[in-house]
């Protein structure tokens, strides 16, 4: 891909090497357990617990919570390789370009496009649904409307799931602002309504759908990347292929040694994620992406 040079986007959040958010009053919490022996052995001290343990209670009442108070635990200058350096910057413009992508078609629809944040973060992350460790791969908060990233996935598609190259990685962005798109259209909201009580069989089978409407919504922004931004070199849709296919139900099924289950699929095959992707990208048009009528 031709990436570098190109504008960055503004909507990059990073927390790489922070605590999670909410994490605060540590520090004032350490203070208070080193003070509490003195606090004790004096009178001073034992008044003060006590005003403090009315004002604790007090206040957690009120729905107060007196450890954020005192504010977030200091943080450490993280450092970065130059090569992870290298992939964020990276990442900041495949995101700009789907932000230039997406303006364009929904203001062509008459709609403006509200641009989603992308988190980038290390392990751990806090988000609007719940706390997620890196091991869940790449995913979308609806709630928020941010995706989030560790950037270890990356490598790991390259060495674990065999599907390298820097539009691999593209793929997996636009992958999750497909996601975005789908919820700023109500799909996201229809999908989860429809599989209210549900069986999982059912609530899969939904999960699918959307999925591979989401691999469509990322061929639309490859289609735009290829023919007006002028972003894709020889050989980028292939690796962008081979990641879709890497990252199937089947082949993740089978590459854990267990047995492959279609009614517990809930992205898709190998060749429906390819499909779908190649739909998107060989006719840059979004009403192509209708997963949940067509026969998959």
């Amino acid at each position: 891909m031709d990436w570098r040079g190109r504008r960055q986007s503004r909507n990059i959040e990073d927390r790489r090497g922070q605590p999670l958010q909410g994490s605060g009053g540590g520090v004032g919490l350490l203070l208070l357990l080193r003070l509490l022996p003195w606090l004790l052995r004096s009178w001073v001290g034992r008044i003060v617990l006590l005003l403090g343990g009315v004002a604790f209670v007090g206040a957690r009442m009120l729905g107060i919570d007196l450890l954020q108070l005192s504010g977030p635990a200091p943080q450490q200058t993280a450092t970065f390789s130059a090569e992870e350096q290298q992939l964020a910057k990276f990442v900041s413009v495949v995101l700009a370009d789907t932000e230039q992508t997406w303006q364009g078609i929904f203001s062509e629809a008459g709609s403006r496009y509200e641009e989603p944040t992308l988190v980038l973060f290390s392990q751990r992350v806090a988000s609007a649904c719940g706390t997620a460790s890196s091991a869940v791969g790449p995913f979308y908060c609806p709630a928020d409307r941010k995706v989030y990233l560790d950037l270890s996935f990356f490598r790991d598609l390259d060495r674990q799931l065999g599907a390298p190259g820097d539009f691999a990685q593209a793929y997996v962005v636009a992958h999750e602002v497909g996601h975005h798109i789908q919820t700023l259209l109500g799909i996201s909201q229809k999908v989860r309504a429809t599989g209210q009580g549900k069986s999982a069989a059912v609530v899969n089978a939904l999960s699918v759908r959307q999925e591979l409407q989401a691999d469509c919504l990322a061929g639309v922004w490859g289609h735009a990347a290829h023919n007006y931004s002028q972003l894709l070199e020889p050989g980028d849709l292939e690796e962008a292929l081979q990641a879709a296919a890497a990252i199937g139900d089947d082949r993740l099924q089978r590459r854990s040694g267990g047995e492959v289950v279609p009614d517990s699929f809930t992205h898709g095959t190998s060749a429906q994620r390819v499909a779908w992707f190649r739909r998107g990208f060989e006719s840059g048009d979004m009403g192509q992406c209708d997963t949940f009528s067509a026969s998959l």
